[in-house]
């Protein structure tokens, strides 16, 4: 290829042990700078190859000294050391075989001096050499992971609250049923569902988030309500042509900004609260 070559394997699939096995050993050829012969032989005598060829008729047989014979009529190298350095840089499926892609020669040189100075740009940030960098970098994504849990653990504590809070509020209709329809202007899904969920695991609650921007819709209903959240949000998206699903228990959709007030008022009469927390 112009900038890289590939070679496909006929494999399901290769570790990376085998590929730096595989890398180690082609540049211990390459760097032994083994002689490359080519010769004609008749394919009914030949013998050796690495593959058998179903030609007939003399065949172009390329030799690499104590190494290997085949058949071929492609462009060869005088000696292995004229292919340089051998640096695999990608490995990945397609359809069923397995992809390397690699590089050689200056190409391989050049593409190694600019993945070693990415990587010294990296630990210059961390003020730390270029063996701690990998350390480094897993003990962050750890520390980000139990960070983000804390995060949503803390989140969900305060849905509970704040959905006790809003759910008190509501004075329960004929059917003593709590339904909430809260507003807001622009906020996240993410934020809308925990306080959504939050407020269905309380008795005969049912929750309506609406926001604003982007025009989106989310329904929870307690398992005692005798509501199906998923059918809820149905009906509130008829009119418009809004897409969406979920559960009995939970809903989400979205549909034109300008039906957004349709689907509101689809669902009647039920107490609106602000919850400016849910802004983004």
């Amino acid at each position: 290829g112009a900038e890289a070559s590939t070679l496909d394997l006929d494999t399901a699939a290769i570790s990376p042990d085998q590929v730096a096995a595989a890398e180690a050993r082609a540049n211990e050829v390459a760097a032994q700078n083994r002689p490359v012969s080519v010769g004609f032989e008749d394919a009914a005598t030949v013998s050796g190859l690495r593959k058998p060829s179903e030609r007939e008729g003399p065949l172009r047989v390329v030799s690499i000294r104590d190494l290997d014979r085949s058949a071929c009529g492609g462009t060869h190298v005088r000696a292995t050391g004229e292919i340089g350095a051998i640096l695999i840089r990608k490995v990945e499926r397609v359809r069923k075989a397995v992809r390397l892609e690699f590089l050689c020669g200056l190409r391989a040189v050049r593409r190694a001096r600019l993945d070693h100075e990415l990587l010294a740009r990296l630990a210059a940030q961390y003020a730390a050499g270029l063996d701690e960098l990998a350390a480094l970098v897993e003990g962050q994504r750890t520390e980000h992971r139990e960070a983000v849990a804390a995060r949503r653990a803390a989140e969900a504590e305060l849905d509970r609250y704040r959905a006790a809070e809003l759910v008190a509020g509501v004075v329960p209709d004929g059917e003593g049923l709590r339904q909430l329809l809260v507003r807001v202007e622009q906020g996240s899904a993410e934020r809308l569902r925990g306080l959504a969920q939050a407020v269905a695991a309380l008795p005969r609650a049912v929750f309506i988030g609406v926001v604003a921007r982007p025009p989106m819709i989310v329904v929870a209903a307690a398992e005692d309500s005798g509501r199906d959240a998923a059918a809820v949000l149905k009906r509130m998206l008829a009119p418009g042509g809004g897409r969406g699903g979920g559960t009995p228990r939970l809903a989400q959709g979205t549909l034109p900004a300008e039906h957004l007030e349709t689907a509101v008022a689809a669902i009647g009469e039920v107490s609106t609260a602000e919850v400016p927390w849910l802004r983004s």
